[in-house]
């Protein structure tokens, strides 16, 4: 374990400034347990799921690890049950993304959970510091996944750091390694937010097409899109050029339902699920069909991921890394 530290590591009782981001489906008890006894801050992502799923999964994590974790959920779909539940369980940290933080951070204060929201520019950071979030996750245009706004990590991060200051700020988007956590602490962030390279942690459920995807892309690979928005519409996101995102752009990206394979099932889950063509679903194993078509998820840090490692690993490394660079830089 490295000495690398940030005020917010002890307001959150980690470690390590490694965050591990809500990367939807892909996302495991074992993959947040992981994080957690590596010493970062493993998450849960419970939107779509029942609040009696969402409990069993809080207490599976604990029953495989004591360090603290977190849920998240996004606040454009209703998750009131499943809030309830999760502060229930005594959740130490909520994460929300997506809309109004103002009717949560009360709540989560009340049952004593620290709250992060993730906003995409400065004045949305500036609300959502108004609104008593607790620590602001600051999502530059890089990141995988749903992106909610335009500005990239560098120009974003010291923007939000400046306005909200002394709220601390996890930077996100674009970091895959210890040089790009070491680049944020530099611009004032108190901790990383990886999704991408958690997607080839071996806890994680990729399919194996997914995982082979993210390790073999480029930067430019992952396109900004709107492309998969069965499910969550009006979201905008960044996945990696596929069968059904080639597609799309060639035919001039057309609004639905008048896309190419519109309404096509390409992929069954193992519990017999179909998934169409443009739904917002990722490839997680068990599944059978030309898994390739569904959303690949992945930031432009894609082009920085070359292999499948535990997750531990992954977070000692870059904790490691980002150590002595910083050390380095700090030698005269």
């Amino acid at each position: 374990m490295t000495t690398l530290t940030t005020p917010l590591c002890r307001q959150l009782g980690i470690e390590v400034p490694v965050v591990q981001a809500p990367i939807g489906s892909a996302v495991t008890t074992e993959l947040v347990a992981a994080v957690a006894e590596a010493g970062g801050l493993g998450t849960l992502a419970l939107t779509w799921v029942t609040a009696e799923e969402a409990v069993r999964r809080i207490r599976e994590v604990r029953r495989m690890t004591p360090r603290p974790f977190a849920v998240n959920l996004v606040l454009d779909f209703p998750v009131d049950e499943l809030l309830d539940s999760c502060l229930a369980e005594g959740v130490p940290a909520l994460s929300t993304f997506w809309g109004d933080p103002s009717a949560v951070a009360e709540r989560a204060h009340s049952a004593g959970a620290l709250h992060l929201h993730t906003v995409g520019s400065v004045a949305e950071a500036e609300r959502a510091v108004a609104a008593g979030v607790d620590v602001i996750v600051a999502q530059g245009y890089e990141a995988g996944g749903h992106v909610r706004g335009e500005a990239t990590t560098m120009a974003l991060v010291p923007a939000v750091v400046d306005a909200v200051h002394p709220v601390p700020v996890i930077a996100a988007g674009g970091i895959a390694d210890g040089r790009g956590l070491a680049a944020v602490l530099a611009l004032g962030a108190q901790a990383g937010w990886l999704g991408t390279r958690f997607l080839t942690a071996s806890e994680a459920a990729t399919h194996e097409v997914y995982r082979q995807a993210v390790i073999q892309a480029a930067p430019q690979d992952a396109v900004h899109t709107r492309c998969f928005d069965g499910g969550w519409p009006d979201a905008p996101h960044r996945a990696l050029r596929n069968s059904t995102l080639r597609a799309w752009e060639a035919a001039g990206r057309p609004d639905a339902p008048n896309r190419p394979g519109e309404g096509a099932v390409v992929a069954r889950s193992a519990d017999g699920r179909d998934w169409s063509r443009y739904d917002d679903m990722v490839p997680v194993p068990g599944m059978s069909g030309e898994v390739e078509a569904l959303a690949l998820y992945a930031g432009q840090s894609a082009g920085l991921v070359h292999d499948v490692a535990p997750a531990g690993r992954i977070v000692t490394d870059i904790a490691a890394e980002a150590a002595a660079l910083t050390r380095r830089t700090r030698t005269p």
